[in-house]
């Protein structure tokens, strides 16, 4: 069992999870819109991977004897500037989604509540990856340049690190 608190934060959890699964779902139709395929994949997978976020929480809720919400989710942006401004949405996201995590830590701490801080650990893992992926790829694009004729290199080089990750996930 966890407390009331520590249930209502894990629910604001995965408000903040699914969330991320529609913006990333609707920067793949603005990325395939302007025919970036490699970045489509990419935010497919990670649409896809925000949604298993939001599930796993949804789960532990159950095996805690707590109650899982689901939430209302504001819609996300349709249109954006280029793809750089895409990434950097994306890394203030996961910026975001990142104190998120250390907020549910810090109750956990103060509740003195060690099942749900093991339950973290992993998100807390994962978050540091998301937030070096996110930084990787803006580096990339700050060294190809954002004007149009980068757009294909841009592309491929996100294209490789989808592929690199779905080849990594496949070995686990």
């Amino acid at each position: 069992m966890i407390s009331e608190k520590m249930e209502q934060a894990l629910n604001e959890q995965i408000t903040l999870e699914g969330y991320a699964a529609q913006l990333y779902l609707s920067m793949a139709a603005w990325c395939d819109v302007q025919g970036l395929d490699g970045c489509t994949q990419f935010f497919h997978r990670q649409s896809e991977e925000e949604r298993m976020h939001m599930l796993k929480i949804y789960h532990y809720l159950s095996e805690v004897d707590a109650r899982a919400l689901t939430p209302a989710l504001q819609q996300p942006p349709h249109e954006f500037e280029s793809v750089r401004a895409l990434f950097e949405q994306v890394y203030k996201h996961e910026q975001k989604v990142t104190n998120a995590i250390h907020g549910l830590m810090k109750i956990g701490y103060d509740e003195n509540d060690h099942t749900t801080l093991n339950f973290l650990q992993w998100y807390v893992e994962e978050q540091r990856e998301e937030e070096a992926l996110m930084r990787a790829i803006l580096d990339k694009i700050k060294l190809i340049g954002d004007g149009p004729q980068s757009l294909y290199y841009i592309d491929k080089e996100v294209e490789d690190i989808n592929a690199q990750a779905e080849a990594a996930e496949a070995s686990e």
